[in-house]
């Protein structure tokens, strides 16, 4: 069932519906894993990276948001179900229990690159299929990038 009729053809519409769906799924694990250390983060640096975690989340949570409506605007339905994020996700696993500050920093950093890289692959994908969404990405895959290279820098 189509509610809303895209502009785009059809495969082009493949196309973004592809690599908008991935960035939210992306996203939103972003948004999970970074708020799963910041309640379990330890160390020195604790009060530091626990707010710079939030951070992250905050970013990541905005920008799903934005990606699944722009979905919503092409007539495709965004899935953020906790199952579908589980599967497809590019993200690695968080390990349970404290994290030292240090290690937490370290998983941020390996996150935050594998969605920035995945990011990049969709910027690559839509500049022609729809450069609205291709803009989308971009503006993402800046402030991601801007998160990773303040995580690198706060374990020198």
């Amino acid at each position: 069932m189509y509610v809303v009729k895209s502009p785009l053809s059809d495969a082009d519409l493949k196309t973004v519906s592809d690599a908008l769906q991935g960035a939210l799924v992306d996203l939103v694990d972003l948004s999970l894993v970074a708020k799963q250390i910041h309640w379990n983060v330890v160390g020195t640096r604790f009060r530091s990276v626990h707010l710079q975690l939030d951070e992250v989340v905050d970013t990541a949570r905005a920008h799903s948001d934005t990606v699944a409506e722009r979905a919503s605007t092409l007539g495709v339905s965004p899935d953020g179900r906790a199952a579908t994020v589980a599967r497809s996700s590019g993200i690695g696993e968080v390990a349970d229990g404290w994290v030292k500050d240090a290690d937490a920093v370290g998983t941020l950093v390996d996150a935050l690159g594998a969605v920035i890289t995945r990011m990049r692959e969709r910027v690559e994908a839509t500049g022609d299929a729809d450069p609205v969404s291709q803009d989308i990405f971009i503006g993402i895959t800046a402030d991601l990038e801007k998160h990773h290279w303040m995580f690198q820098a706060e374990n020198g």
